[in-house]
């Protein structure tokens, strides 16, 4: 697409076409997952319709196609994350693997007892209990750089934090609550002066503007296929390939291998080695036709798209008595959080439902930013690339209704 065209992007959604006898959908939970367009569905179901085969494995044609199209996803992820090296990207099972993955290899081998790990206080579960699991495994802690009351990091205190103890720092790219979009590249040029190697949770970012990860400096970046337009089941993990090099397999099994004997094994270098088994090969196909269709669009178009999406929003959600938004920061991505005073965020989230309005609630498996934030819940409204005012028109129009059947 040479312009972006929010009707011509909806139209390619079929979910969003509606179903005989249903309630429109308004679909406002792209934080958890996105919708998946035509291209993406066919492609999953052609190839195992027409083209199905194993990889890496078989000397017949349609593994050896397979193959072929499989390794062509990873170049595309390559050039998708700016990486320098097609052998740079790790097929995962999604953003939750890639971290434990991370933790359990690099962070095994190289973290020791009274060592630290800093990830910080606006983290998804999965970039905290990895981590929290390995530190107690080999007796290093967990610490936490804070944020303040508009939902940005305290910057002020990482110098103070990255002691030489602090081997990796781990932090989201964007707050799936707050919608805060940190300052990556001023975190990872601090910490990597520090000596420690930073991981980047970029579940939040990958589908919503450009990324780079040689700017960002990162030594791992992770995201999940089925919040960027494609299938579920799978993601990546982002490495430089220098650190990979020097990490060991996390799981065992076929094709991570170069030779298997009872007294010992040699391993493959990256990727490979961290791809042990079957890989969900018919999803990557799928997720590859995702990274071609936002590419299509252009991700620096659905950056600005989301960004007056999320000025419009908090607008209009102000008008809702009682109503209060979590996250402030300047320039932030496509998520607002809130609650209203007096009303259950799980009541709201169901009388929304009845209207046919998707939306979150709960702690968004970000329990410890709850606590920060002094409330157990919140409701959660979120973007995507087929989004539209309309829809917060719809959120707006739904919350008075709520409003007058709760109060």
């Amino acid at each position: 697409m040479s312009a972006f065209d929010i009707e011509r992007v909806r139209a390619q959604f079929p979910m969003l076409s509606g179903r005989e006898g249903a309630r429109k959908l308004v679909f406002l939970d792209s934080a958890a997952t996105s919708l998946k367009p035509r291209v993406v569905i066919d492609a999953e179901a052609d190839f195992y319709a027409r083209d199905y085969g194993t990889v890496r494995r078989g000397i017949y044609g349609l593994s050896q196609a397979a193959t072929a199209r499989y390794e062509g996803v990873r170049e595309k992820a390559r050039s998708f994350l700016n990486a320098r090296e097609v052998n740079e990207i790790v097929f995962t099972r999604g953003t939750t693997e890639a971290i434990n993955l991370v933790a359990n290899s690099f962070g095994r081998s190289v973290l020791k007892s009274g060592d630290e790990v800093l990830v910080t206080a606006m983290e998804h579960h999965a970039n905290i209990v990895s981590w929290q699991l390995v530190c107690k495994a080999v007796g290093a802690t967990l610490s936490v750089l804070p944020i303040d009351d508009s939902g940005q990091l305290v910057l002020a205190e990482l110098d103070r934090l990255l002691s030489p103890r602090v081997k990796v720092v781990a932090l989201a790219h964007m707050s799936n609550v707050l919608g805060t979009v940190n300052p990556v590249a001023e975190v990872a040029r601090r910490a990597h002066a520090a000596g420690a190697v930073v991981l980047v949770d970029g579940a939040q970012s990958a589908a919503h503007m450009p990324v780079d990860v040689q700017e960002l400096g990162c030594d791992f970046f992770v995201c999940s296929s089925h919040k960027m337009c494609g299938p579920s089941g799978v993601g990546i993990l982002y490495g430089r390939h220098e650190v990979l090099e020097a990490m060991p397999p996390w799981q065992g099994g076929g094709d991570m291998i170069v030779t298997v004997g009872f007294d010992e094994t040699t391993f493959e270098a990256p990727p490979y080695r961290f791809e042990a088994g079957t890989p969900p090969i018919a999803q990557v196909i799928g997720f590859g036709a995702a990274l071609d269709f936002l590419d299509g669009i252009g991700r620096e178009h659905l950056a600005a798209h989301e960004h007056g999406l999320t000025d419009y929003a908090t607008g209009r959600l102000h008008e809702v008595p009682g109503l209060r938004v979590f996250g402030s920061a300047p320039g932030k991505g496509g998520i607002i959080a809130f609650v209203i005073d007096g009303m259950a965020p799980y009541d709201i989230g169901t009388l929304l439902d009845e209207q046919g309005i998707a939306v979150r609630v709960g702690h968004h498996c970000a329990q410890p930013l709850m606590k920060r934030l002094g409330v157990a819940s919140t409701v959660r409204a979120s973007f995507g690339v087929y989004s539209t005012r309309a829809d917060i028109d719809a959120l707006v129009e739904g919350l008075h209704k709520v409003r007058g059947i709760l109060s």
